[in-house]
């Protein structure tokens, strides 16, 4: 197992790629890398995410049960700092962004708890972003 942790690489599909900079850019923060008419990379909390226009790919389509929720799938996102975190549920209310599962303490007082928050991005890509006070509950079961 590699000690030191490394980027990851995702690339999702959009159905607009001006809705996806309006969304990933404007919205979210994200600084945007090379780009062409039909594919941005964004700078992902110092990940590698590119959206690509594909819009016959777009859309949710499933849900699952998790701690009386139903968590869309797929979905993507990223650990952030607590502190980052309420930034960030902040910014996405502040654009008057739909939570899909509102900003809250899932497994309170149990392994894993975690503050999460889930939303959709304008082409129905589903995000999750989580924060822990102890980061080595991340894997805790």
């Amino acid at each position: 197992m590699q000690s030191t942790l490394q980027p990851f690489h995702l690339a999702v599909p959009v159905h607009d790629i001006a809705k996806a900079r309006e969304f990933y850019g404007a919205i979210l923060g994200l600084s945007e890398g090379r780009s062409s008419e039909q594919w941005v990379d964004w700078n992902f909390y110092g990940h590698q995410f590119v959206t690509h226009l594909a819009p016959e790919k777009t859309g949710v389509a499933h849900h699952n049960p998790v701690d009386g929720h139903a968590v869309p799938v797929p979905h993507f996102g990223v650990v952030l700092t607590m502190s980052d975190w309420h930034t960030l549920a902040e910014r996405v209310r502040a654009a008057g962004i739909e939570f899909v599962i509102e900003p809250h303490i899932r497994f309170k007082g149990q392994p894993g708890e975690q503050a999460t928050m889930f939303f959709y991005d304008f082409s129905g890509n589903a995000l999750e972003f989580k924060a822990f006070n102890d980061l080595n509950q991340l894997f805790a079961s």
